[in-house]
């Protein structure tokens, strides 16, 4: 070698070790000794068994093509030489004997006692995904795991005059809002129905557990007040200092508790509601849920009832900005306004007004009006048969936000003004 086959220093003829690296000469084999040329290896892999593959039947000696065959009719043999086992998969009822037993009896073969006997008593939850295993507390499946879908991803309740739709959205784990609906009878005899919706605030501690408590207690205030004469308007200030002492009470933790979690901020939400009467249309918040008016006439303006406690509210009441800049703000959804026991203080907004034409009372919270935030689009996006649908009205709204994005949990009341004759009564 006239070099070093490691650092390229010159070699004199006998030596034995690189005096630059000492590079031991004596492990370069001879072949490589002399030549700088290194020569390209294979690498070859163990030869594969011989497999005899079965071949396509040759066509015959005419010129008409081979016959076709099915696949079933073609043996196979798998790579390793062996032969395939004759098992085929349908979608005809499973006898037990086969490689695949269902958990559950199935409805399609067994008789109706053996049925009846596999069915669990009733209030049981049974899994939606094996349909064999009853569900924990802790809403999962006790004999395969499955996670079950919470009962508040998405909710549906109509009374008569009265509806409400809450679905979970696309993106957010859980569904953070609330709603609770009701009627009510006045002390002439005169019906009165009840909207409250709740938007539970993500950044703060159990916020489902807010706007479900927020929402309860504003609906039992409303109907403890409304039936003994108090006017609509001081029975809706009450029902939200009501439900401001219900989301203060959750943040009563022992003192232990907070110090497993020091960090923890207090349960808060937003509240909106409305008291439709026959004469009266009644709106009461806290927060950035808002309520807007729809007249059944779509000529006449709609608009909306309520003003965001936000960042951008402030700034478009200060003249600092004007509604379109505010709103472009990152700031913008900040909230001024909250219940819980960490609020600045509690100011209930309340108002009332005397509309001169039937429509609807859309109330909502922010991810549907994300999406309609003006009264014309939000107008837009009401069908024009809400008053006589309200259920149907509320499913079209929440649709649209989740069409728009979903970003966030929809919550949506509809109550038709006036109140239509049948929705007299409690419920």
């Amino acid at each position: 070698m006239s070099v070093c086959p490691s650092c390229e220093e010159p070699l004199d003829e006998g030596d034995r070790f690189c005096g630059a690296c000492g590079y031991d000469l004596s492990s370069v084999p001879s072949a490589l000794a002399g030549s700088g040329d290194q020569p390209t290896l294979t690498m070859t892999a163990p030869q594969a068994a011989e497999v005899d593959w079965p071949d396509a039947p040759e066509p015959g000696s005419s010129d008409t093509p081979a016959p076709v065959h099915v696949p079933a009719e073609i043996p196979g043999i798998e790579s390793g030489g062996a032969e395939l086992p004759a098992v085929a998969r349908t979608d005809d009822p499973v006898d037990g004997g086969g490689d695949f037993e269902l958990a559950a009896p199935d409805p399609r073969t067994v008789p109706p006692e053996v049925l009846e006997a596999a069915t669990p008593p009733s209030g049981v939850k049974v899994c939606v995904a094996c349909r064999a295993g009853q569900v924990d507390a802790d809403g999962y499946c006790e004999n395969c795991g499955h996670a079950q879908p919470r009962e508040r991803d998405h909710m549906e309740q109509e009374l008569g005059a009265v509806a409400a739709v809450s679905d979970r959205g696309l993106r957010h784990h859980r569904n953070e809002d609330a709603f609770a609906i009701s009627s009510a009878a006045l002390p002439d005899g005169s019906p009165a129905v009840v909207a409250v919706v709740c938007d539970g605030v993500s950044s703060a501690t159990r916020p489902d557990d807010a706007s479900l408590a927020a929402s309860r207690a504003a609906n039992e205030a409303l109907h403890a007040s409304l039936p003994r004469g108090t006017h609509p308007q001081q029975a809706m200030h009450e029902a939200i200092v009501a439900a401001a002492e219900a989301v203060n009470a959750l943040a009563e933790e022992p003192e232990t508790a907070r110090e497993h979690q020091p960090h923890q901020n207090a349960p808060a939400c937003t509240i909106v509601g409305s008291i439709i009467t026959r004469e009266l249309l009644v709106v009461g918040w806290i927060g950035d849920s808002r309520a807007y008016w729809v007249p059944d006439d779509r000529t006449a303006p709609a608009a909306r009832l309520t003003e965001d406690d936000s960042w951008a509210a402030q700034m478009v009441a200060a003249g600092l900005m004007n509604e379109a800049e505010a709103y472009a703000d990152e700031r913008a959804h900040a909230i001024t306004g909250w219940l819980g026991a960490d609020a600045y203080e509690l100011e209930p907004h309340t108002a009332s007004f005397k509309p001169d034409r039937p429509g609807v009372v859309v109330v909502c919270t922010d991810g549907l009006w994300n999406y309609a935030e003006g009264a014309q689009d939000m107008a837009a996006v009401v069908p024009a048969d809400a008053a006589r649908r309200p259920l149907h009205c509320a499913q079209v709204l929440v649709g649209h936000a989740l069409d728009g994005g979903g970003h966030d949990n929809v919550t949506v009341a509809v109550l038709p003004f006036p109140v239509p004759g049948q929705g007299a009564g409690s419920a």
